[in-house]
């Protein structure tokens, strides 16, 4: 089958002066994409800004025939993220893809979590992706066309200790990604998300001896076919890392019902019953899981 390319698609990708985000962008690039690469060129924890990081990745694409230009608009503010999706528009005249991408860590356990490590964090990872979302949003709409993936985490979906403004951030993506794939469907949007472990410097210390096992380039192929106009799914969401790929679904059990007399003690008694998971379905949206439990109440 031939290779898959995405020639003439421009592509935003935030937090792309290293990391994960440099990798998504020279191998977008590598396939005919015009890169926007965004990078404020903060520290870890979010502090300080400079236009190194990004300028580097620049020229790293030209240096191997690519396009690709400099954004250093912070994606926490709607006045940054509409100035990162002008970038595009006035440099390429168009947007295809957003890879929201730009992430800090400030991490504490939740006895000692205050304002100045939650806020930052939700600013950056969820508030980012949906100033820069919406800002394309517009742009896509009109075009009929647009590719959107969101950085989501294993913290989030499942739960890591010391990362209470992480996790919650993180699983407010997946909320993000759900609800545009619902919007964006009729105007051939598609919107997925990725949960990755990979080497950064967000996340080199924690991983230890696994880190080198964990080079970000295993990510990029997953984000770029999720990223291409051919991927078949929407508001989807697939852990990854070191060349493993898996599909991450909420499901909903069969349960139990009781229309007449339903008690605390009820729900005690068929507490089994309700978190059996034999038999379970994955809606695709609201409605189909409200359908489910009207057919359950006889509706």
């Amino acid at each position: 089958m031939a290779d898959l390319g995405y020639d003439g698609k421009v592509a935003i990708i935030t937090g792309a002066g290293g990391g994960l985000g440099r990798s998504h962008a020279l191998e977008l690039a590598r396939r005919g994409a015009l890169v926007v690469v965004n990078d404020l060129g903060g520290s870890v924890g979010g502090e300080g800004g400079s236009h190194t990081a990004a300028q580097q990745v620049v020229d790293e694409v030209t240096a191997a025939g690519g396009e690709a230009v400099a954004s250093y608009d912070s994606v926490a503010t709607p006045e940054g993220g509409r100035a990162i999706v002008a970038t595009a528009l006035d440099t390429f005249e168009r947007v295809d893809i957003v890879i929201n991408n730009a992430g800090i860590l400030r991490d504490a356990a939740f006895k000692n979590m205050d304002a100045e490590k939650l806020e930052p964090v939700i600013d950056v990872h969820l508030k980012g992706a949906f100033y820069v979302t919406q800002a394309a949003w517009g742009p896509m709409r009109d075009q009929g066309y647009g590719r959107i993936v969101n950085t989501s985490s294993a913290a989030g979906l499942f739960g890591n200790f010391g990362q209470t403004n992480y996790g919650a951030a993180k699983a407010g993506l997946v909320g993000l990604t759900r609800v545009l794939a619902v919007e964006g469907a009729k105007s051939n949007i598609v919107a997925n998300a990725i949960a990755p472990v990979a080497k950064t410097r967000m996340t080199e210390e924690l991983l230890g001896a696994m880190a080198d096992k964990l080079d970000p380039a295993f990510i990029t192929p997953v984000v770029a076919w999720l990223a291409h106009e051919d991927v078949p799914v929407t508001g989807e969401v697939y852990s990854c890392g070191g060349g493993h790929v898996a599909r991450v679904f909420t499901g909903v059990t069969q349960g139990w019902t009781d229309t007449e007399s339903l008690t605390v003690e009820d729900i005690r008694d068929h507490f089994d019953e309700i978190r059996d998971t034999d038999g379970y379905m994955v809606p695709a949206n609201l409605t189909e899981e409200l359908m489910a439990t009207l057919k359950a109440l006889g509706g």
